[in-house]
């Protein structure tokens, strides 16, 4: 009970409320916390003691946009503190990286910081809030993102979409794209080809058709919806090839079928082998009985 206690002390009243909803709003989490935090707590941390929040799903920032910020940094000081949580070495970032980032640009030595204690749950929404509704995550970014919430906070498809304000299909579409291979998912990444490309890619089967048609993008340019053709040609080609395979090992078929017949279950033939199913011994021995087979 007290611990309960201590975490609502330490989060904030009313915080812990804003967690448990469908639909969480990262500048309702911060205000609710900066509204609640006395002058006093404010504190400096050096930039020195500040790890990033291990669930971060970016891996690039922007260059202009952080320089453009240490500016401002550099000339007006940080006016919104960044949020912490205290680890065994220093502090983990839960909110405000690329506040501290601008500010090493800066030449700053410390920044303004709010202690808060944040389970390893709640740290990896924030993070993933954070850039979804204040950055523009690249579409693999947010898949890996959205993959790591499925995994580790045991959510469904459903229940995530809820919490992050999108829809079930936008989250499935986005999963999708971490089919691709790491070289197209870098590509993605870097913003050589849009989502759109990436999307049509995945529905390729092969990652060598995959890394090809990426590079052909790329070298000529292609527009999404010739992309989208390109795929869904290959697509009715892979299917027609499987169809003309199946046939064609499918030899002896008019012996499935009087098989089927005369024993009245499934009967395939592959390999040079006959595969009768049976639902259970009763239906076991009915099929021995007909083909007369005794013990």
């Amino acid at each position: 009970m007290d611990n309960k206690l201590d975490r609502k002390r330490a989060l904030g009243r009313g915080l812990e409320q804003l967690f448990n909803t469908e639909n969480m709003d990262l500048n309702s989490m911060e205000k609710q916390i900066y509204d609640t935090t006395p002058k006093e707590e404010i504190v400096e941390l050096k930039l020195d003691e500040l790890r990033v929040n291990p669930y971060q799903p970016r891996k690039k920032f922007d260059d202009d946009a952080l320089n453009e910020l240490a500016l401002s940094i550099k000339e007006h000081g940080v006016f919104q503190p960044i949020i912490v949580k205290k680890s065994i070495k220093g502090y983990e970032i839960i909110a405000g990286e690329r506040r501290c980032r601008a500010s090493r640009i800066a030449g700053k030595e410390t920044i303004p910081a709010i202690i808060r204690n944040f389970t390893d749950e709640q740290m990896m929404e924030i993070a993933l809030l954070e850039n979804l509704q204040r950055e523009n995550l690249s579409a693999i970014e947010e898949a890996v993102a959205y993959k790591s919430m499925l995994e580790k906070l045991n959510l469904t498809q459903d229940e995530l979409a809820k919490k992050v304000g999108k829809s079930r299909s936008h989250i499935t579409n986005i999963l999708g794209l971490l089919r691709l291979p790491n070289e197209v998912q870098q590509m993605v990444i870097k913003n050589e080809i849009t989502m759109g490309h990436a999307r049509a890619i995945s529905k390729l089967e092969s990652q060598n058709e995959m890394i090809n048609l990426a590079n052909q993008i790329v070298n000529e340019k292609l527009p999404v919806r010739e992309v989208e053709k390109i795929s869904q040609k290959e697509e009715v080609h892979k299917r027609v090839e499987q169809k003309r395979k199946t046939e064609s090992t499918n030899e002896y078929k008019y012996v499935e079928d009087m098989l089927r017949d005369k024993l009245d279950t499934k009967v395939k033939i592959k390999d040079n082998k006959i595969e009768i199913c049976f639902n259970n011994v009763n239906d076991l021995n009915r099929i021995l009985e007909i083909l007369d087979v005794k013990e």
